[in-house]
């Protein structure tokens, strides 16, 4: 199918042209007919999709050329506000469509003059929306289509009580619609008491991650976490990342430590003021900061088409919330990258992760630092060429140039200082422990475990825990000792530090276990 195949008008269909879409994604192939033909849609799919276009589309379509508003969008953030209005106005650039974000944090003054001039569509947040309300600056009596867009985010933002608010001032004639990455009971409920028989389309699994994302994981010890990102990222071709943290403390302390480290970074959580937070963004978009750090709540509403890779530094507790991440990238028809981070104790949510949308995540080794200078040499014979034949002023460091060229070979200081630039990502301690002697079979690590068949252990079941819960084959599991109080267990030594730090104080059939190197066996 292609947009040709819509019942849309031609200047609709120029501007989609003018836009570089080619085909309709998969939820705009499923919704643009039900919105044209009259139904209320509930929509279930995350940012990335297309879902803007998917209502945009049909909705800018039905604008005709009655003197009221016609329709209203309420989102989340001001960020999405503008961003859905930016669009809205891209795709009816060869009308008469005049759409109105209203937000907080800008003149309301500058909205009720727009109001007053006229306006056709008025997207906005909750909050914004029902100021306008209040003073008689908006009025929805003559609504013919609502939309809900980022519905769960609305309710995790506490606007669900807004939202009904709004939903009574608004002609009752209507048609509406609901978008959300996932559909938890509030706003299943919601949807039945403001909704009229609504058509249910979902994404299924498979397509809510976006074929043009492409997922992968690494294994990262806690110690190594920070070294591990930095050869991460060092190995990849980054034109704009965000990278995301559990916290805003994460994302303070993550962001000073890359920027010491000299990456353009900077960081966006809760505590920063409105003018502040869009200094930072204004910066990413930009690309004066390559590196986005930020927390779920700070990166609501986010919308940059640029961003190739996003990050999972802390990887999310929920599905939902690894579903909403990585759809910022993959925008509009390219390719993006997600990368996360797993720690041992965390493999059960990424296993979780994986149960939501339906796919196994591959897992990829921490690049080794030639692999890295591998990569990274054409960049930098650029930069430094590029400095070169500039007209910066480096003759400050010609005499320290000249002094260390008297004293060694040139390729030797080259060599050095190159090396001196990348030390930060080369400290990973790759085995990150020294078991010792452990007694087991040559390239292997024996474990010893305080249960046995007193919790009901078979060697099956417990090579089988161990494979989930730490991310290894069942293969690689070697000889297991089973007894009644107590097992040994021997695993790769690549693996070893991660079976440690996954599985010590963990449980295994219930019970609460301790793990240990074992002592070697003695001689008889």
């Amino acid at each position: 199918m292609n947009f040709e195949d819509f019942s849309i008008s031609t200047n609709v269909k120029k501007a989609i042209k003018d836009m570089g879409f080619e085909a309709p994604s998969p939820i705009q192939e499923k919704v643009i007919p039900e919105i044209a033909e009259g139904h209320d849609v509930i929509g279930q799919a995350q940012t990335g999709t297309g879902k803007t276009a998917a209502f945009g589309i049909p909705l800018v379509d039905k604008v005709t050329n009655d003197k009221h508003v016609q329709a209203i969008i309420l989102t989340p953030t001001r960020e999405l506000a503008i961003q859905v209005s930016g669009e809205l106005q891209k795709l009816s650039q060869h009308m008469n469509v005049r759409t109105l974000p209203v937000y907080g944090g800008q003149s309301i003054g500058h909205q009720i003059k727009a109001l007053k001039r006229g306006v056709d569509i008025v997207v906005g947040t909750p909050g914004r929306v029902l100021d306008h309300l209040r003073r008689g600056t908006l009025k929805l009596q003559n609504v013919h289509t609502v939309i809900m867009d980022e519905a769960d985010e609305m309710l995790d933002m506490g606007f669900i009580e807004d939202i009904e608010s709004i939903l009574k001032q608004v002609n009752r004639d209507r048609q509406t619609l609901l978008f959300s990455a996932t559909m938890p009971f509030p706003i299943r409920k919601l949807s039945n008491k403001y909704m009229q028989k609504p058509k249910h389309i979902s994404i299924s699994k498979g397509e809510v991650t976006a074929p043009s994302i492409n997922q992968v994981y690494y294994k990262v010890l806690e110690k190594n976490k920070l070294d591990s990102l930095c050869r991460i990222i060092d190995s990849e071709q980054v034109e704009l990342g965000i990278v995301f943290c559990r916290t805003k403390k994460g994302v303070a302390e993550l962001t000073e430590a890359l920027q010491a480290r000299g990456y353009m970074a900077d960081g966006l959580h809760g505590d920063l003021t409105q003018t502040q937070r869009d200094q930072v963004m204004k910066k990413f978009r930009d690309t004066t900061v390559e590196f986005l750090i930020a927390t779920d709540v700070a990166a609501r509403g986010i919308d940059v088409q640029n961003v190739s890779h996003v990050i999972n530094y802390d990887i999310p507790q929920d599905p939902e919330s690894y579903v909403h991440r990585i759809g910022r990238t993959g925008r509009a028809g390219k390719k993006g990258m997600a990368l996360t981070l797993v720690t041992p104790r965390e493999m059960k949510h990424l296993r979780s992760i994986e149960s939501e949308i339906g796919m196994q995540i591959p897992t990829q080794t921490i690049p080794t630092i030639e692999e890295v200078v591998e990569k990274q040499q054409a960049t930098w014979k650029y930069q430094v060429a590029n400095t070169i034949e500039s007209d910066v002023d480096w003759s400050m460091y010609e005499p320290m140039a000249e002094e260390l060229l008297n004293e060694y070979e040139a390729k030797d200081v080259v060599g050095a200082l190159l090396m001196t630039a990348f030390q930060g990502t080369s400290n990973i301690e790759d085995d990150g422990y020294d078991f010792g002697e452990t007694g087991a079979a040559q390239g292997m690590v024996r474990f010893f475990i305080n249960v046995g068949r007193n919790v009901e252990l078979t060697p099956k079941k417990l090579a089988q825990e161990v494979a989930q819960l730490v991310g290894i084959s069942e293969k690689n599991v070697g000889k297991i000792d089973l007894f009644e109080n107590f097992s040994f267990i021997e695993v790769p030594e690549d693996a070893a530090p991660f079976v440690y730090e996954g599985l010590r104080h963990s449980r295994l059939n219930g019970a609460r276990i301790n793990l240990e190197p074992a002592k070697p066996r003695k001689k008889r």
